[in-house]
């Protein structure tokens, strides 16, 4: 057995979102979001289910950071309801939402947690829906606008704003399959968008830096493809160097551009777009499950949410383990996706979620002993090292999540907390991964 130790000053921490966790989804001004829109729409979500409740994390927040605390976390990196804020997308904010994060970010300072917001964790205001949505370049301008007013609150006491959550699920989940919010099935629409999303991060970037923001950057779920070299080039464009290459680079990957023509002429991108997506951010987030196995197949039909990737076809090689969402377990693709981050664009990242569904619950005596989440973090985390050894500069590793909630198309069905949640009661029981994980984080290590 060996023991790994992370460097000096790795940060620990775990992760939640606003619509996952929050409820009170009609209290205190806020207004309606595309998730609430989306559940309630038959046959969207799991038996219909919503976040309206979920943890109700927003009368329970003392109890919340006090189980953080206990755990040991050095961060949480948590997300603000844009309708908490401006409940119609626009306007001045609501000021009893302000408030709300306010306390929080007080909370977790009074606490010893550095703060981690994200601005931007899916759930849009539907009046921005409404009159379009991220295909259209208004909700990029507005959310600019959001982050100004956000950041000039909360800016002197947080750690490190996140502006997006994997924007590759909101332009290609959200508006080319339809399996999220707002559940739209347009492959023109899911090219816009991804491109709004990439200037709204953009123009937040710099409304962040206006109101004293220390630490800035964005969180995107990157692709671990593995399989034939020509089906990698084409996943990978669409999955991951659409944002990477605007984001770090300034420029759009040719061979992407080349390959969606049948949807878009590419038109949304105007003069002094790149500029403003290209700006300089501290460090890189990355969300990471499970890779991806691809091949080439003639007869393969375009996958929605990989617009151009006619010809290709994923696969799953045997003798994988899989989690409760049919992913499967492979934890060196965390490390060869850091490495390959670093080496390519060379900058600094953050794993800001990792983290399996297991539906394991109470035994007899109320103890949840997760065996496989806690097999599946300890190989995850060693493989976080592997990557450092191997030259990639990775700041901190996040746990997803702190609780089980709402797991949006998948409602209450699958639970990816290191804390258990009995949604009758509201009762919250750390499992045998929460002390696994706080035993890491005390040892800034752990064995192999």
């Amino acid at each position: 057995m060996t023991q790994l130790t992370f460097p000096g000053g790795f940060l620990w921490g775990t992760a939640t979102a606003s619509y996952q966790i929050e409820g009170a989804a009609n209290e205190d001004g806020r207004g309606p979001s595309i998730w609430d829109v989306f559940s309630a729409t038959p046959g969207k979500t799991w038996r219909g289910q919503s976040g309206a409740v979920a943890c109700d994390h927003y009368h329970r927040v003392d109890e919340d950071v006090a189980l953080m605390a206990s755990l040991g976390v050095d961060t949480y990196r948590f997300s603000i309801a844009w309708p908490r804020i401006q409940p119609d997308g626009s306007g001045p904010a609501n000021p009893a939402g302000l408030d709300f994060y306010d306390r929080l970010v007080d909370k977790l300072v009074a606490a010893g947690i550095k703060p981690m917001p994200t601005l931007y964790h899916w759930d849009l205001p539907q009046n921005l829906e409404v009159r379009g949505g991220w295909p259209e370049r208004e909700t990029a301008e507005r959310f600019g606008e959001y982050a100004a007013i956000v950041g000039a609150r909360l800016s002197d006491r947080v750690h490190t704003w996140w502006t997006l959550n994997e924007p590759w699920c909101s332009a290609f989940l959200g508006y080319g399959n339809g399996h999220h919010a707002p559940g739209r099935t347009e492959p023109a629409a899911s090219l816009a968008a991804a491109h709004h999303l990439n200037l709204g991060h953009g123009l937040a970037v710099q409304a962040l830096r206006a109101a004293g923001a220390g630490q800035v950057s964005i969180v995107l779920n990157p692709t671990q493809c593995r399989g034939d070299e020509e089906a990698v080039r084409i996943v990978d464009g669409v999955a991951n160097r659409i944002f990477f290459d605007p984001l770090l680079r300034g420029e759009y990957p040719a061979d992407v551009i080349e390959r969606t023509r049948h949807h878009t002429d590419w038109s949304f991108v105007q003069e002094g777009d790149l500029e403003q997506i290209n700006q300089p951010i501290d460090l890189l987030g990355v969300n990471y499950y499970s890779p991806t196995w691809l091949r080439m197949n003639p007869d393969a039909p375009e996958n929605q949410v990989n617009p151009g990737s006619a010809g290709v076809e994923g696969w799953t090689p045997e003798g994988l383990s899989f989690t409760d969402m049919g992913w499967a377990v492979d934890a060196t693709g965390l490390t060869d996706l850091l490495v390959r981050i670093h080496k390519d664009y060379g900058v600094a990242t953050m794993v800001t979620e990792n983290g399996a569904a297991y539906p394991t619950g109470p035994d007899e005596n109320g103890e949840v002993n997760d065996v496989e989440r806690v097999d599946y973090l300890r190989s995850h985390i060693a493989a976080v090292h592997d990557a450092i050894e191997a030259g990639a500069d990775v700041r901190g590793y996040t746990a997803w999540s702190l609780m089980d909630n709402f797991e949006w198309a998948f409602g209450y069905d699958k639970r990816f907390g290191i804390v258990h949640v009995d949604y009758a009661t509201q009762k919250r029981t750390p499992k045998a991964s929460a002390k696994f994980y706080s035993q890491v984080i005390a040892d800034n290590g752990l064995d192999r």
